[in-house]
C-alpha cells in the first residue's frame, strides 16, 4: 500500500525541491495581494515571475547532475 502511494505522488511530485519553491512563490503572492489589495498586478507578477525563476532553477539544477 505504501509503494502505491509514493508512485501515486510521484505522479505530481517529481522534484521536491520545485515543488517547494512554487509553494513558496505562492505563498508570497498571497501575501503581495493581501498587503496591496489596490495593486492586484503586484500578485500577479509576483507570481509569474517567481514560477519562472523557480522552473529555470530547476531546470539549472537538472543540467548540472
Amino acid at each position: 500500500m505504501m509503494i502505491l502511494l509514493r508512485e501515486l505522488a510521484g505522479l505530481f511530485i517529481d522534484d521536491g525541491a520545485l515543488a517547494l519553491a512554487i509553494l513558496a512563490v505562492v505563498g508570497l503572492a498571497g501575501m503581495a495581494a493581501v498587503l496591496m489589495p489596490n495593486t492586484p498586478l503586484a500578485a500577479g507578477a509576483v507570481l509569474l515571475f517567481g514560477c519562472l525563476a523557480a522552473l529555470v532553477s530547476s531546470v539549472a539544477r537538472t543540467d548540472r547532475h
